[in-house]
């Protein structure tokens, strides 16, 4: 068996990338996700609104593999204003548990100057553990 690409159904297709990669071991390797929905369109202007975009995205690269949000073991976000981020840490914790409830896989955070796309705010990578 090769590894295996995971695109959820209705999903505009992936250009030049791969939204997940599901290898022989059952690591899911999930490409960075920002906050537009399967139209590839923005769902909001705002940190916690893109945040909890390329949370559920995540979320859905993940179910359409098989697996479920506990399943996932670690995520490296990329955001854009360390300030926005820090000043919201409540509105963060309250979206972030809308979508992956009280999972709390390993984290790390980056900050960047910029995103390759010019709107987003936030980038979230994942790998998850399919069994």
């Amino acid at each position: 068996m090769s590894h295996k690409t995971i695109h959820p159904e209705g999903w505009l297709p992936a250009k030049g990338y791969a939204n997940g990669m599901l290898t022989k071991d059952g690591t899911l390797h999930i490409g960075g996700q920002i906050g537009w929905d399967a139209n590839k369109k923005f769902v909001s202007q705002d940190f916690i609104g893109q945040m909890r975009q390329a949370l559920k995205n995540i979320r859905d690269i993940v179910e359409a593999a098989g697996g479920q949000v506990s399943d996932v073991t670690r995520l490296t976000w990329f955001v854009t204003d360390k300030d926005d981020y820090t000043r919201r840490q409540g509105e963060v914790g309250t979206a972030y548990r809308e979508v992956f409830g009280r999972h709390y896989p390993a984290m790390s955070m980056v900050v960047v100057s910029a995103l390759v796309e010019d709107e987003a705010l936030v980038e979230i990578e994942a790998t998850a553990h399919l069994s």
